[in-house]
């Protein structure tokens, strides 16, 4: 960006003998159906005749006089002549002016000469006519505006490294206005639901709504009328209600449900009544503001100085709407590509691959393989947005390919990688092996990625990340591309066969035939992606310098904001330096008012001089912020102001800080935690004495780790939980009763081999029951039951305690009902002499039960 005069974006030559041909090889190559290719690539001749989908005939008249005449032949005659394009009209003895005409190039070029504007090509009389609805050849009027002034760009420009460049011009005086007073949607959507949104729901709910059958964005006929109100205001034109883009739509006979200019009136009366209810914001006479500015009408940055020369197929994703994404590139035919499935558009120029591709035809994609295989090396250019890192196949970003199993080329992703798959004389038909980037470096992220890869001849297939190679090596030797079929077709974000789904969003594609460089790879990645705007805030009536301008680079961030970047200082006047003007507390505002928040400026604090200013201006800050949408792209007024700018001053009062509120009560938090498997083997092993080793513990313990609990935190405790320690403390008491070692030092004077009817109620209680208490539980601990209540509970279970498990005789044949197994109630007690072994099964039992209850979980 400078001042150097205006704001036309260059294609920029090459200072080589003959760059300025060879610059429009390609088109050439696809124009002249006539010729055939001759390529070499590593000693293998190739011959193609290059595909056209236009009739075209070789020119047999007199040869261009001078090189601008030339250039304008190859650059914009050429694409223009054809039946389907120009050449039906203005052609020999056609309609004036006959720019196209086929007997003389030479005069073809005098009759195109008034209608080309070289200094502002966007106002062309070519570029404007089309434009504006005459004869594009494509369903899109702008589409063919924009391939026309590429034409002529490509024919007049004259800048230095093969690219486009943005160079600024002084804004009109009718673009330098004031900030005006405007309407601000409020925040709440009362007003919209009683006024606009009733029709929204009634007429357009079939297609403007996420539950229709084939779902349309915006979503503004939603039922919920918070999620439609949010959806609409891109919509909608408080302060002109006639230009509100839903009454424009029926104005030009867009779904209309009656009679279209009655639909329209109807739509324009209830937008006009929201806006009544609501209050215009003025201006605050006191602000130190500079001049107005919209993004409609600042100057598009987008593009700016990207490295194009050798581009044959280019996807910016501009429209916005309708199911055709148009091939932007000069090269014909153009491989325009069609959506299908869920495909959507995104603000700030992309799509957004959900469950769905978009697909060229086959007989457009010829020209990939023509051209790729006449130079033998190509690059694919894309800035992407993977939606996850767990896509494998690999999921097809961008493929030329048949099937899952037949390709020329495919940039794809597994996971964190990328893949380039590549058809040659060293691969197979499906282009294997891929070289992928290494899994250890994970350089796929789920955030917007610039991804190149290259091939050519000498140093193989190579991945490019965020403008840096990736340092990954092609696994084969570099083969040739003389195999490619020219029967597949270009495919985004799914293969052909539609089994290989990318899910993500693509905001630029670009094939290049040439294998872009490091240099050419770095001036891409630099200039960045999307919808771009420099808006220029004329600030000459507070600096008293011709001319004068706070620039930002602008672009629509997301569907709820913008982003505001890289502010300077510049004058236009070349004759002009700052000299010493202070600059103080820089603020963004929109629609009147200051923005609430994103005042990443406030503390500017400096001096405009004449040290700091070069031909680009001065920087004000390397920060970027992001400022709330509102209105929408085509209505949001921007302005900026000063605390002091110059010698004009307005003392800004920061707003009294409120004191916080209480916050607010969090979720209880548990006061008692769970011990984890670890922490519950190591405290078993611990209170048993049975050492971790024992092989039956590790058995059962490596068997049930994955049931006990893994965190600390009890609101995830389940009865899985319980059952592994319950598991884990039968083997631990088992291996304790055992061993008689253990048993006798833990348990001294129980009789665990006498016969179980033998042993008293005494015994069990105060040789077994209350040390096993004393180990297991501990004493006076204040959160822990009593430890007589812990007692009569384990007494029950191993005696026939009458106090509290009396017996349930109701037929009296001196068993209770209440034992399921026939004997008495308690396992020490049997009815008649136990089975040899009892005392020690119900020790166990009884052992477990203390040991797997909450006394050892709970910490």
């Amino acid at each position: 960006m400078n001042r150097q005069g205006m704001s036309r974006v260059n294609n920029q030559k090459s200072d080589k003998p003959g760059a300025s041909w060879l610059k429009h090889l390609p088109a050439m190559l696809l124009t002249l159906s006539a010729l055939a290719l001759g390529a070499c690539q590593e000693g293998v001749s190739v011959e193609q005749s290059p595909p056209t989908d236009r009739d075209t005939s070789t020119y047999t008249g007199p040869a261009a006089r001078t090189t601008d005449i030339q250039n304008f032949r190859v650059s914009l005659w050429e694409p223009l002549r054809t039946q389907d394009r120009c050449g039906a009209c203005h052609n020999t003895g056609g309609q004036a002016p006959t720019f196209v005409r086929e007997d003389d190039v030479n005069e073809a070029y005098t009759a195109a000469t008034p209608l080309v504007n070289r200094d502002d090509i966007e106002s062309s009389r070519l570029v404007t006519k089309v434009a504006g609805g005459h004869n594009c050849w494509e369903n899109n009027d702008q589409v063919c505006a924009d391939l026309i002034a590429a034409y002529i760009e490509n024919w007049v420009g004259s800048t230095t490294n093969g690219g486009r460049q943005i160079v600024l011009e002084p804004l009109r005086p009718e673009q330098i206005v004031d900030p005006g007073d405007s309407k601000t949607f409020p925040a709440d959507s009362s007003l919209f639901a009683s006024t606009v949104h009733p029709l929204l729901t009634e007429h357009c709910s079939n297609c403007h709504q996420e539950m229709a059958a084939i779902p349309q964005s915006p979503y503004f006929a939603t039922a919920d009328a918070d999620v439609a109100y949010a959806a609409v205001k891109a919509q909608i034109d408080l302060d002109t209600p006639p230009n509100s883009r839903l009454v424009l739509r029926l104005r030009d006979f867009h779904n209309c449900w009656d009679v279209c200019p009655d639909n329209a009136d109807e739509m324009q009366a209830a937008i006009t009544a929201m806006a009544d209810g609501i209050a215009t914001t003025p201006i605050d006479p006191a602000l130190v503001t500079s001049k107005a500015q919209t993004l409609v009408n600042g100057t598009v940055a987008s593009g700016g100085n990207r490295h194009e020369t050798d581009v044959i197929a280019l996807y910016e994703f501009k429209v916005g709407s309708g199911d055709t994404v148009f091939d932007r590139s000069t090269v014909s035919p153009a491989l325009n590509l069609t959506m299908s499935g869920d495909v959507g558009w995104v603000s700030g120029w992309g799509v957004d691959i959900r469950d769905g591709k978009l697909q060229g035809s086959t007989a457009a994609s010829a020209k990939l393989s023509t051209l790729i295989k006449a130079t033998g090396e190509y690059s694919i250019e894309a800035w992407v947005v993977p939606a996850n890192v767990t896509q494998e196949g690999p999921a097809r970003i961008v493929s030329y390919s048949a099937g899952t199993d037949a390709r020329n080329f495919t940039l794809g992703q597994t996971l964190y990688n990328y893949d380039f798959l590549q058809r040659s004389t060293t691969t197979d038909a499906n282009g294997e092996p891929a070289l992928s980037t290494a899994d250890a470096d994970e350089d796929l992220q789920a955030t917007e990625q610039h991804v190149v890869v290259t091939y050519d001849p000498t140093n193989g297939r190579r991945i490019y990340v965020n403008g840096t190679f990736t340092g990954d090596v092609d696994p084969q030797a570099a083969g040739n591309l003389s195999d490619w079929d020219d029967s597949f077709a270009l495919v985004l974000g799914n293969e052909v066969s539609n089994d290989r789904l990318w899910k993500g969003k693509i905001r630029l594609l670009a094939i290049h035939n040439r294998a872009l460089t490091q240099e050419q790879i770095t001036q891409n990645y630099d200039v960045g992606v999307g919808e771009k705007y420099y808006l220029m805030f004329s600030v000459s009536d507070l600096v008293g310098l011709p001319d004068s301008y706070v620039v930002f680079e602008v672009s629509q961030f997301d569907e709820y904001s913008y982003l505001f970047r890289d502010p300077r200082f510049i004058s236009l006047d070349p004759t002009v330096t700052p000299g010493g003007i202070p600059l103080v507390g820089m603020r963004i505002g929109i629609n009147g008012k200051e923005a609430p928040i994103g005042q990443a400026y406030v503390n500017l604090d400096i001096t405009l001089n004449d040290t700091d200013y070069t031909v680009d201006g001065q920087s004000l800050s390397s920060l970027g912020t992001i400022i709330p949408l509102e209105k929408g792209p085509t209505s949001d007024e921007f302005f900026l102001t000063f605390e002091r700018l110059a010698d004009d001053e307005h003392v800004f009062t920061e707003p009294a800080v409120l004191p916080p509120s209480a916050p607010a009560d969090a979720d209880p938090v548990p006061a008692i935690g769970l011990r984890t498997f670890e922490e519950i083997d190591a405290s078993m092993a611990a209170l048993t004495g049975v050492n971790r080793t024992n092989p039956a513990i590790q058995a059962t313990y490596k068997t049930i780790r994955q049931q006990l609990p893994s965190s600390e935190n009890i609101s995830g405790f389940v009865s899985a939980h319980q059952v592994g320690v319950s598991q884990l403390a039968i083997e631990y008491c088992s291996a304790l009763i055992d061993d008689s070692g253990l048993r006798s030092s833990l348990f001294p004077g129980f009789p665990f081999s006498a016969e179980a009817n033998t042993v008293s109620d005494t015994a069990w209680r105060d040789q077994f029951v209350a040390p096993l208490i004393d180990r297991f539980m501990g004493q006076n601990v204040a959160t822990q039951p009593l430890a007589s209540d812990v007692s009569a509970e384990l007494m029950g279970l191993l005696t026939t305690a009458a106090d509290l498990k009396p017996y349930i005789d109701a037929n009296g044949d001196g068993i209770p009902e209440s034992s399921p197994d026939g004997e008495p109630d308690g396992l020490s007690r049997c009815s008649s002499a136990c089975v040899a072994g009892r005392t020690e099964v119900a020790a166990k039992a009884a052992c477990a039960a203390a040991l797997g209850s909450a006394a050892l979980l709970i910490q």
